[in-house]
């Protein structure tokens, strides 16, 4: 079901995609990464549904959130730098895209319309789950760089957009996130919200949702 709506560019050629809790559930992988770090540093684990919470941002604020003290905790670097290695090793044991991202993206190449991610995980672990899941249909896939600035800033949606060869009024955005909807302000791209991610959607509308598909699929109606 589609909720609420978006105004569609009229000459659209492109979808970008975020990609944890939007194409793929991380959660459990990142959940495990995580744990593995903070039980590597003697800390507390944490569950599920924190790292459902503190997701979003990208991996480095993942880790500030989860540890105790965050960044003040003289155990930090030595925590993140282990989440970050546990999980490029481990960042595929449990993920899975979700029920009809394939059709979706089945449907979207026969229109002709470009795809391309965007997300605020680790490039590396980006550019390697896309090419396991995703290389069919994605040949853009961007993540967190420490030469770009990550979202909300549009400056990885600008680098997609450039490697697409197309321009903002010509896409649009498709997250689980409010980090995701203020990226699409940002790049002055519509936004629609999916509701099977990582965030509800109440928690969404009270952060500037507008437009929210129930399935993958209900993409289509948004977009035709």
């Amino acid at each position: 079901m589609v909720r609420g709506n978006i105004t569609v560019p009229k000459n659209l050629k492109a979808v970008i995609f975020d990609l944890d809790g939007t194409l793929l559930d991380t959660l459990e992988d990142l959940k495990n990464a995580t744990n593995a770090a903070l039980s590597h540093s003697n800390m507390p684990e944490r569950t599920l549904d924190e790292v459902r919470r503190f997701v979003g941002n990208g991996v480095k604020k993942l880790m500030e959130r989860a540890t105790p003290e965050g960044l003040n905790n003289p155990k930090f670097e030595e925590t993140y730098a282990f989440f970050r290695e546990y999980y490029e090793a481990h960042c595929k044991e449990t993920t899975k895209a979700y029920d009809g991202i394939y059709d979706l993206f089945e449907k979207l190449e026969s229109l002709g319309y470009k795809i391309a991610i965007v997300s605020n995980k680790m490039d590396e672990a980006v550019k390697l789950l896309n090419k396991d899941y995703f290389s069919k249909y994605v040949k853009v896939a961007i993540g967190e760089n420490v030469n770009v600035a990550k979202k909300p800033a549009p400056d990885t949606v600008n680098a997609a957009l450039r490697e697409l060869e197309i321009t903002n009024e010509e896409a649009i955005y498709v997250g689980d996130s409010e980090v995701d909807i203020q990226t699409a302000v940002n790049a002055k791209m519509p936004c629609v919200s999916v509701t099977w991610g990582f965030r509800d959607e109440e928690f969404l509308n009270k952060n500037g949702g507008k437009c929210y598909i129930d399935t993958p699929l209900d993409l289509l109606e948004v977009i035709n």
